[in-house]
């Protein structure tokens, strides 16, 4: 089965070549007419009559009359979405909901996802997907195998039981047709568990005894899941375990500082590292060049892109930019509206455009997942580049940090930044981690290196050793253990670091 099935979908991914070929080159038609036809589908709502749009509204019309929002700007319609009530943000009732407990604070988030945008944006994208791969190497044999799936939980609502919530990737396991869950491993029973002990036990017994090609997750919760199979198997790298496994698709944290973790793990050359950027919002962009970094921005999967200059970010009246006016090398909050409900809305990440025909970028930070206190405007891909070189030089290896301002006070006479971070292979000294560490950080981010002149401005980063473990133990006592939960990089505040350290020390 597995082979015919192989040669099945080899033949259908590379028919539909042509269409990556479009998004290359045609994405600012594209654009257009994905903002037409989603405003076609859903000006029936009452968000958006209440702004006088309707199905004839042009493009300007649309920028004038609907304003930016925030998660909580939409939060009161999407709660009466939950509730059942049609016809809100988007046309029809919505019975999906994608849960993200985001990075900046504990409250989760439900974003609304209707059955066709499942279909047209985070399906069709994954057929993109498997085109590239198969583009790259018709003999790459996906279907020959399994693919690993490191899924969340479902739950429903308790003021609407029929309204149900999960993170993103849950809700693909639950609406995957079921001619396609032969593919994949664990089973949909195990995959959707609560408990993510059991979950990983099971996982960890049942799928490492499957033939796995390509696995897909965040690197953090897939190396949890790789030690315990290591360990469980006696195995020295996953290729003893798993030796037809060909793809990762990543995403979701910076991947430079497990990089080299991961080609440990997954020795054979011909191995693949495939950057995805998928979140509870949508799909939005795929590495279309196996061995050149840079995604390309998917604009044919209902979804309207528009880009905020980062010093419009705080304007009361801020303008966004379209496709037709951006620029190489400045970086953008991404705007985005979808037929599922969310109307201009800001989803916290910050972009960077690398070339414009096509139109390829890198995620470079979060609009609220930066340090800028003292005028240093450190970013999450700066940390992340300066951890993974760091670990390189010294031959230690981080298991996640997450960093913070020292502010200045009576006890503290200089300002800096203040490091947490949990290695599984620990640098023979830590001072000299941290001067490696400045030293990378100065070399990447001149306006760091200029704060940190003469030490008069930041001292040299404070960095504290947490015990292995610290950083779940942290999450699961805030209730957010969970596959889609992710430790934050960087805050322009205390309130994450402080926390974490009273815990750690309690």
């Amino acid at each position: 089965m597995y082979h015919l099935t192989d040669k099945f979908v080899k033949t259908y991914a590379l028919s539909r070549w042509s269409r990556i070929e479009s998004l290359r080159s045609n994405s600012i038609e594209i654009q257009n007419k994905v903002l037409d036809r989603i405003l076609y589908e859903s000006s029936s709502c009452s968000y958006l009559k209440d702004l006088g749009i309707n199905k004839k509204t042009n493009k300007s019309a649309f920028l004038k009359q609907v304003p930016l929002a925030t998660y909580e700007d939409l939060e009161p319609y999407i709660q009466r979405m939950i509730l059942g009530e049609r016809g809100v943000l988007s046309s029809g009732q919505v019975k999906w909901f994608s849960k993200s407990s985001g990075t900046e604070g504990s409250k989760s988030k439900y974003i609304p996802v209707t059955r066709r945008f499942m279909r047209n944006c985070y399906t069709r994208t994954n057929w993109d997907v498997v085109s590239i791969l198969y583009n790259h190497d018709p003999e790459i044999g996906i279907f020959k195998g399994k693919s690993l799936l490191m899924g969340g939980s479902l739950s429903a609502f308790e003021n609407n039981p029929k309204s149900r919530n999960g993170d993103v990737s849950a809700l693909i396991i639950e609406n995957m047709p079921s001619f396609a869950k032969a593919f994949y491993t664990p089973s949909r029973e195990i995959a959707l568990m609560s408990d993510w002990d059991e979950k990983l036990e099971l996982m960890n017994t049942i799928c490492s005894e499957e033939k796995v090609v390509c696995f897909a997750g965040v690197p953090t919760w897939l190396l949890v899941l790789f030690r315990r199979m290591l360990k469980y198997k006696g195995a020295t790298h996953m290729h003893e375990i798993w030796p037809f496994a060909r793809i990762f698709i990543h995403g979701g944290v910076g991947f430079d500082p497990y990089r080299d973790e991961f080609k440990k793990m997954f020795p054979k050359e011909n191995f693949i590292f495939l950057e995805a950027y998928t979140a509870s919002e949508g799909y939005f962009g795929i590495q279309d060049r196996i061995h050149e970094e840079g995604m390309l921005l998917l604009t044919d999967n209902g979804i309207f892109y528009e880009f905020l200059p980062l010093s419009e970010v705080n304007s009361s009246q801020p303008i966004t930019l379209g496709l037709d006016e951006i620029e190489v090398e400045t970086d953008y909050a991404i705007v985005i509206s979808t037929a599922c409900g969310l109307w201009r809305y800001k989803i916290g990440d910050i972009v960077r455009f690398q070339e414009l025909n096509p139109f390829r970028f890198k995620v470079v930070g979060r609009t609220k997942q930066f340090i800028n206190a003292f005028g240093e405007e450190l970013m999450v891909h700066n940390t992340d580049r300066a951890v993974a070189e760091t670990c390189d030089l010294l031959s230690c290896r981080v298991l996640n940090y997450t960093v913070a301002p020292i502010y200045f006070n009576n006890e503290n006479k200089q300002p800096g930044h203040q490091w947490l971070v949990e290695f599984d292979k620990r640098p023979d000294n830590l001072v000299v981690f941290a001067q490696v560490l400045d030293a990378r950080l100065k070399e990447l981010n001149s306006d760091y290196e200029a704060k940190r002149m003469g030490d008069i401005a930041l001292k040299i980063p404070e960095v504290i050793a947490l015990e292995k473990g610290s950083f779940d133990r942290w999450l699961r006592a805030n209730s957010r253990w969970g596959a889609q939960v992710k430790i934050p990089r960087l805050r322009n505040d205390r309130l994450i670091i402080e926390d974490i350290l009273t815990y750690s020390n309690g």
